[in-house]
């Protein structure tokens, strides 16, 4: 019985400038959006394996606290509607994170 293995998280450390608001950033190999606005790009199927074909923008729509003080924001694919979650950068902008934490969509 052959079974299917998920394939491992390959960190890529890759710097980029955000298509949407034109920040230069430094990649960690973790990097998965912009510090600056949060916006993303829709890459991965899985974390890290660039294998979406889809590439659309990923608006930030909300954000949770969690009980340790750290942030995850909820993301839409505006080209495919596909929905994801990402913790936050410790570089983050606290402003942006604070706006989607009060934002009513």
């Amino acid at each position: 019985m052959s079974t299917i293995k998920p394939k491992r998280f390959k960190r890529r450390p890759e710097d980029f400038t955000c298509l949407h608001c034109g920040a230069r950033v430094k990649g960690t190999g973790y990097t998965d959006h912009c510090p600056k606005c949060l916006w993303s790009i829709h890459m991965d199927i899985n974390p890290g394996d660039r294998a979406s074909e889809c590439k659309g923008a990923m608006m930030p729509v909300s954000t949770t606290c969690d009980r340790d003080g750290t942030y995850t924001i909820a993301y839409m694919c505006l080209k495919c509607g596909a929905r994801k979650r990402f913790k936050q950068a410790k570089d983050d902008s606290m402003a942006e994170l604070e706006r989607l934490l009060s934002a009513k969509f």
